[in-house]
């Protein structure tokens, strides 16, 4: 039921228009004088006053004023009324009205049908206001909820994030160095990487980029990392590059992997015959490194044209192999280290990179901070678009 308050100074009237106001089923207060008014709609919070223009020590302008000044108040429908039949027609007296914050004129004596239809849209309009109040406070719990929900997604994603990290190979030292640069994209990736000797005189390098981001992605990394490192493939021999993603390419078939298929760089260096053997499913190629002199540097591609892994099965997957030099330097990176949005709108692609990296190592065996931070500078955003992963191997 509608609350509606009288303000008047004339008994008669009071009386009259609680009487019609009841009548119409509203539960209706009344206020002899303007100070007992104000105290009334604050007890009350009415959503409707009507309150006499004339009135001694506070008049209805005054009134209107402190009211809708009130934030608990502002939507309450405020009809002035006033002893003037012509208050609607003269200017100055409509202008100064609806300054205070009047929402509509009745002029006295009262015409009860115009009163009981003016009272009738203005709680209409009162109840328009209050809807659009509940809808927003509404807006304001569900948008509170979600960014409740987005800081948390986001503290377990850094949390996967960091996990991930942790599972990263530290650098090896010693005949064979290793550097490793691993930059997570906003979202959580699927990048992966290692290297670890196999045996005595095997080296095991790799890394995966798995499709997606998100959690997903990132588990199915981890499940891969997981399973090469405990070389739990059955009858696979992981000096053998192609049996090794034969074998990864059976255990992970993206059908029984959320449609989620990876790609991998494999290879093994043999140390005392300085031999790289290795493999490629879809994997963007490793690069070779040579000092061939002081002023060139020779580069090698090693790449491979086989699918993914997870896309068919009973693929058969080619090995290669390379002469290893002195003083080679091995990069194993994913995508995210040349699919780069540069401002311009264009993607800085692989052939650039591969000029920044001969350009790094000509002048200081390339460092990969610097490589990172002149490769930062190109990106258009405050975020990479996917995770970037780069391994350095130098073969000493």
């Amino acid at each position: 039921m509608f609350k509606i308050l009288v303000i008047d100074d004339d008994p008669i009237v009071r009386t009259v228009l609680k009487r019609t106001l009841q009548n119409q089923g509203y539960d209706t207060s009344v206020a002899s004088n303007g100070e007992e008014g104000i105290i009334q709609a604050q007890l009350l919070r009415p959503a409707l006053i009507i309150c006499d223009w004339m009135m001694s020590q506070l008049d209805g302008l005054e009134v209107c004023r402190r009211i809708k000044v009130d934030p608990e108040l502002a939507t309450t429908f405020f009809i002035l009324l006033t002893a003037r039949g012509a208050v609607r027609g003269e200017e100055e007296d409509r202008v100064r009205g609806l300054d205070a914050g009047a929402d509509e004129f009745i002029s006295k004596p009262i015409e009860m049908n115009e009163l009981k239809a003016r009272v009738r849209a203005g709680l209409r309009l009162h109840q328009l206001n209050q809807d659009l109040q509940s809808q927003k406070e509404a807006l304001e719990t569900l948008n509170q909820d979600l960014q409740t929900q987005k800081q948390i997604l986001e503290a377990e994603l850094e949390q996967a994030a960091g996990y991930v990290r942790s599972l990263l190979p530290s650098p090896l030292v010693g005949a064979v160095t290793t550097e490793n640069l691993f930059i997570p994209s906003a979202q959580l990736g699927g990048d992966c990487f290692d290297h670890h000797w196999l045996d005595e005189d095997n080296l095991a390098i790799y890394l995966l980029d798995v499709s997606g981001h998100g959690v997903g992605s990132a588990l199915l990394s981890v499940s891969v990392l997981n399973v090469l490192r405990s070389q739990s493939l059955p009858n696979t021999n992981f000096c053998q590059p192609s049996e090794v993603l034969k074998a990864l390419n059976q255990a992970f078939q993206m059908g029984k992997h959320g449609d989620k298929y990876f790609t991998i760089w494999y290879g093994v260096y043999h140390r005392l015959k300085r031999q790289l053997i290795y493999a490629n499913a879809g994997h963007p190629p490793a690069l070779l490194l040579s000092n061939t002199s002081t002023t060139s540097i020779q580069v090698k591609q090693l790449s491979s044209l086989d699918l993914p892994i997870g896309f068919l099965p009973n693929i058969q997957f080619e090995d290669a192999i390379s002469d290893i030099e002195e003083n080679s330097t091995l990069y194993i990176f994913s995508d995210g280290a040349y699919e780069i949005n540069q401002p311009d709108g264009k993607i800085w692609g692989i052939d650039a990179f591969i000029d920044l990296l001969t350009k790094h190592s000509l002048k200081d065996r390339c460092h990969l901070k610097q490589l990172l931070a002149d490769i930062l500078n190109l990106n258009a955003q405050d975020n990479l678009d996917d995770d970037l992963s780069l391994v350095k191997v130098n073969f000493s």
